[in-house]
């Protein structure tokens, strides 16, 4: 099988990347290095083929697309980092996913996969969990418009699809939400905030486990990639001071939620369960514990995230 992806060097691509690379797949791989690490990819891998390039440079994502051929592509690629640059959200999320579907069209690729965000239903969610048929409201985030904008594009596009609405994926190789900063601040002896929010965590392995059934032609149109339930923040940066075997408990300080946060985003896996079978989801204290050893080898970087934070405050 050929396998193009996007983000290659990104949390959710390079795994997905590697679990190809494992079965004898060969992968044409795409990055920009906006938020992705060339370490998370082999540098000589006889079936890896690597491009650094943006994909919204739509004349690179023809020629890639039209000269490789692709049986599947997986666009994890994605602009998340500063929430005020709508710009960038845009020409990545935006403009670079509709140049992916139309050079897909174009060149007849057999299957399609995307990532998109469970903020594409805004942040007071009519149902929670939230069902698959749930309105989209993403106008919360430049990164939630922009997400949903290419989303909407694929289902009118005709291709044959799969779109991952997904939880919080976090471990190795995560930069962005509370667990890289957890971490990183930790390491500096700095204080920590929690908010009352609640989350979803699920382990990136988990999902590319799941994505390589996609490819494989499993699945059709959109799913959730949750584990339908969540916990609260401050059980996940427990889990980080456990793993970082912190002896004298640093103790959060508590935060009411920001104007552009929400309570809780649980998704509902139903149709998920259904279609790819019970998806065995790896525990928080495993997740988190396998991401501390990658910060503690390779740094923690980025600590990204959509919010506004108070600069003040931070």
């Amino acid at each position: 099988m050929k396998v193009l992806i996007t983000g290659g060097c990104g949390q959710v691509g390079s795994h997905v990347a590697e679990l190809h690379l494992q079965r004898g797949d060969e992968v044409l791989a795409v990055d920009n290095f906006d938020t992705g690490r060339r370490i998370h990819l082999p540098e000589d891998h006889d079936r890896l083929t690597f491009v650094e390039g943006s994909i919204a440079d739509k004349a690179l994502v023809d020629k890639l697309v039209g000269g490789f051929k692709p049986d599947v592509l997986i666009h994890t690629a994605a602009s998340y980092k500063d929430p005020s640059d709508w710009h960038s959200d845009m020409l990545t999320n935006g403009v670079g996913g509709v140049n992916l579907i139309q050079a897909a069209k174009d060149s007849n690729v057999g299957r399609f996969i995307y990532f998109q965000t469970a903020l594409t239903y805004g942040l007071h969610p009519q149902k929670n969990p939230i069902p698959i048929d749930h309105p989209k409201n993403p106008g919360n985030s430049s990164y939630s418009i922009s997400k949903t904008t290419t989303e909407d594009y694929l289902e009118l596009s005709g291709l044959d699809y799969v779109t991952f609405r997904l939880a919080n994926v976090v471990g190795p190789r995560n930069v962005s939400g509370p667990l890289p900063i957890f971490f990183q601040r930790l390491s500096e002896a700095k204080k920590c905030f929690v908010t009352t929010a609640r989350r979803d965590f699920v382990f990136v392995k988990d999902l590319a486990r799941t994505v390589i059934e996609a490819t494989d032609g499993k699945g059709h149109g959109a799913y959730h990639f949750s584990s339908g339930s969540d916990v609260a923040i401050k059980e996940l940066y427990d889990a980080v001071v456990e793993a970082m075997q912190i002896n004298n408990y640093p103790e959060p300080e508590i935060r009411e939620l920001g104007p552009d946060d929400a309570a809780s985003i649980l998704l509902d896996p139903s149709r998920t369960f259904a279609d790819f079978g019970d998806v065995e989801f790896t525990p928080l204290k495993d997740t988190v514990k396998a991401a501390v050893d990658y910060y503690r080898t390779f740094g923690a970087v980025g600590g990204y995230t959509h919010l506004k934070l108070d600069e003040e405050k931070k």
